[in-house]
């Protein structure tokens, strides 16, 4: 009983998370069309690392018996961090954002399924890719809620699904760290390191930043709200929930960014869209039953 409570709690942690996630377009959609998303995602990651070392040293001081950190699974971690951040914008310029994020974030799921039982041995039940199936074609259906958006590029369609298999390769890789060493000290480092990958390429790739005040607005919420609290609820969920189901469960963020757009910008769901969100709401509750069954039969 102890561990089935542990695993939900994980549960409730990363749908946290993805409901963080969630509110990023909305953020974005409050910054200045002459900051670039390069500079957005890099600064962002700043602000994150920023969050993560301060936090770092506030828990660090009560943990005096610190374990050694694997260097080289870091800078994999950060590296694909950083990957995910510049491809994943660069996927929505060239895809339009509702086609890009359905690509990038329905293929996580799976590409974190395949490592998972490529490097941990640990392969994803039956129902845990009928769930997943489901909520990625749910995905794609609230997608084609808004025809408008969708941009057919093979170029972006690609750097979507490296921004997916990113994504899930983080997650299978932090999972050992975080459960090892402590979620604020790992995110520290691999949010910093990060940074540092991602600010030059933004330099050369978005030019001068045109830093504003309601631009730097935006990119503290993102760095603090919708990345640095987000990923601490993120990673705590890891320690008690498998990196596979802990990606599946992000599907909740386009549920609340449907919810936003509906609340917030003010803009009516069509049929295609409410299906797709009952169809994910589907697959996410199977992806969920799964967790639980696995973690009661141990």
């Amino acid at each position: 009983m102890q561990s089935s409570n542990s695993s939900a709690h994980g549960i409730l942690l990363v749908l946290g998370a993805a409901m963080l996630w969630g509110t990023t377009g909305t953020a974005q959609s409050f910054a200045p069309t002459d900051l670039s998303p390069y500079w957005v995602g890099a600064l962002r990651l700043v602000v994150a690392g920023a969050f993560f070392v301060a936090l770092c040293g506030l828990v660090g001081r009560s943990d005096p018996a610190r374990r050694p950190l694997d260097l080289t699974r870091l800078l994999v971690c950060a590296l694909c961090m950083a990957t995910y951040n510049l491809t994943f914008f660069a996927g929505l310029q060239r895809t339009g954002v509702g086609f890009g994020t359905a690509v990038a974030l329905g293929s996580s799921p799976i590409w974190a399924g395949l490592l998972q039982a490529v490097l941990l041995r640990r392969w994803p039940v039956g129902l845990w890719w009928l769930g997943t199936t489901i909520g990625v074609v749910g995905g794609f259906v609230m997608g084609l809620g808004k025809p408008g958006d969708w941009q057919v590029s093979w170029l972006g369609i690609g750097l979507c699904l490296l921004a997916g298999l990113t994504y899930g390769a983080y997650a299978v890789l932090s999972q050992t760290l975080v459960r090892q060493a402590g979620v604020a000290r790992v995110n520290a480092w691999v949010f910093g390191s990060a940074a540092l990958l991602s600010l030059p390429l933004a330099a050369v790739l978005g030019g001068e930043p045109q830093l504003s005040p309601r631009g730097l607005g935006v990119v503290l919420y993102l760095g603090l709200v919708a990345t640095g609290i987000a990923y601490l609820l993120f990673s705590s969920g890891l320690r008690t929930v498998s990196a596979a189901t802990s990606v599946a469960l992000s599907k909740f963020e386009p549920i609340t960014a449907f919810v936003l757009s509906i609340l917030i910008v003010g803009e009516a769901p069509t049929w295609l869209a409410v299906t797709g969100l009952a169809l994910v709401l589907c697959g996410l509750w199977l992806v969920v039953h799964s967790e639980m069954r696995q973690d009661r039969h141990g």
